[in-house]
């Protein structure tokens, strides 16, 4: 068998004897199949399984054996836009046990201890799609991706504008597809967070203006271009009253150990730009109240290298998907006193990549051991969980999953973080209800996101 065809068992296989023996059978006659099909075509061309058993991200291109996970097609449909589809299946308090295999421990927690949480499981429908462009660009990085030279923990080397590694080799590649997955090339909107602190109390903690470069994905950008930075991004603070006029810049590197992390921020009260300590890691998100630290964003962000991630392999469960009425929404009408109002939300069955995170030597992080689940069609991170330095499950979080035809793409949408220690739990980057918006853009000038631009803002 080729290299290429065992990177393909490589990234399929690992851990399946941890499955229960029905998924664990479905999945072993799968990956056998796709490796059969793919093996001949992959030892001159890595792609090639792109165009045959995966889709063009990289995914499983067929459905499940019972039919319940459909094939891709890679048609821009929205999933139920009358909303005529009905659940089918209710998991509760009282059955949720049943359906262990297919829920993450975060999950459980919360169906344990809330008598009234719920999942209302709907048709899955797999709306993830990506422009031509962006699939070409993934077809070339199957051949090109590699870590960088001091080690993929610190960057990515050779790829541009798609996922690096559509079959990746290691848990740290597929967390790279995550911090690399494909939200457009730039973005505009109105953000808000959102804290309900578990006394029954809901109140909105920030609201800010965001604009969002991905020069990774500048449709002009090639490995040799693309530059050192991934992400910038410029948030100007527009609530609450005491905080409104704050503002900084981020910029994300695409290799650690050349780039640093670059930050500024801009405070009404000082009257002045200043270079902000590293936006990233565990610093703790002052708009969040203490419920998410900086690299919870997106349910994982920034760099990965306080961790060893290792592949758990791929599973079928149950993640929220499809959630476009609920990110449209006003956001206290998704939030429920003591956790989400499931009444709104909607999940499905998909396949995801399972990625444990342990605290790699010498470094340090307040969660020492995190849980990524990673959508297959997307690469993005739909439910992540956090233990603590006693091994306690602490924070679960979930994205809601929308897809925006106008990218086309499906993005995270807004998320949920639990505390599930303490209580309470935050509902952030939310876009829907009065004022808030979510808004495609062409690449900005550069200048935008410099310290310049920021104090020019300031002063006007």
């Amino acid at each position: 068998m080729g290299g290429t065809a065992m990177r393909l068992r490589l990234f399929m296989l690992p851990h399946m004897a941890s499955l229960p023996p029905a998924l664990r059978r479905t999945s072993i006659l799968t990956v056998t199949g796709l490796m059969m099909a793919a093996a001949a075509p992959l030892a001159s061309d890595p792609s090639a399984a792109l165009r045959g058993p995966l889709t063009p991200m990289g995914a499983e291109r067929a459905g499940n054996s019972d039919g319940t996970i459909p094939a891709w097609t890679g048609a821009v449909t929205p999933a139920d836009p009358a909303g005529s589809e009905t659940p089918t299946l209710v998991i509760d308090h009282a059955n949720f046990t049943r359906y262990a295999a297919r829920l993450p421990e975060g999950a459980r927690a919360l169906f344990a201890k809330f008598p009234d949480y719920k999942m209302r499981v709907f048709p899955t429908h797999r709306t993830a799609v990506a422009p031509a462009r962006v699939y070409a660009n993934i077809a070339a990085n199957a051949s090109r991706a590699a870590a960088a030279a001091e080690g993929i923990a610190v960057g990515v080397a050779g790829a541009a504008g798609g996922i690096p590694f559509p079959l990746p080799h290691n848990g740290t590649e597929i967390v790279w597809n995550h911090l690399l997955a494909f939200w457009g090339a730039a973005r505009e909107a109105q953000l808000g967070t959102y804290v309900a602190s578990g006394d029954g109390t809901i109140q909105q903690t920030a609201g800010y203006r965001e604009i969002t470069d991905f020069p990774y994905y500048d449709p002009r950008a090639t490995p040799e271009t693309v530059g050192a930075y991934y992400f910038k991004t410029r948030r100007s603070q527009t609530a609450p009253p005491a905080r409104v006029g704050e503002a900084y810049i981020a910029w994300q590197p695409l290799n650690t150990a050349h780039s640093r992390y670059v930050a500024w921020r801009y405070l009404p009260g000082e009257h002045r730009v200043r270079k902000a300590p590293s936006l990233s890691y565990d610093t703790p998100d002052a708009d969040a109240s203490g419920y998410e630290e900086l690299d919870d964003y997106y349910l994982f962000f920034g760099g990965p290298d306080r961790y060893d991630f290792h592949n758990l392999g791929k599973r079928e469960m149950y993640v929220p998907y499809n959630n476009d009425r609920a990110n449209a929404a006003e956001p206290r009408a998704v939030m429920g006193p003591l956790h989400a109002n499931q009444e709104v939300l909607r999940y499905e069955l998909h396949r995801v990549w399972v990625v444990e995170g342990t605290l790699a030597a010498g470094k340090h992080h307040v969660a020492p051991r995190r849980r990524l689940f990673i959508d297959e069609d997307t690469w993005l991170v739909v439910y992540s969980e956090a233990w603590d330095e006693d091994g306690k499950l602490w924070k679960f979080g979930q994205a809601t999953m929308t897809l925006r035809p106008e990218i086309p793409a499906v993005i995270t949408g807004a998320q949920f973080m639990y505390d599930l220690l303490q209580g309470g739990y935050c509902y952030d980057f939310t876009f829907g209800g009065a004022g808030g918006f979510y808004r495609v853009t062409d690449m900005h000038r550069p200048e935008m996101f410099d310290a310049d631009a920021l104090a020019a803002e300031a002063l006007r």
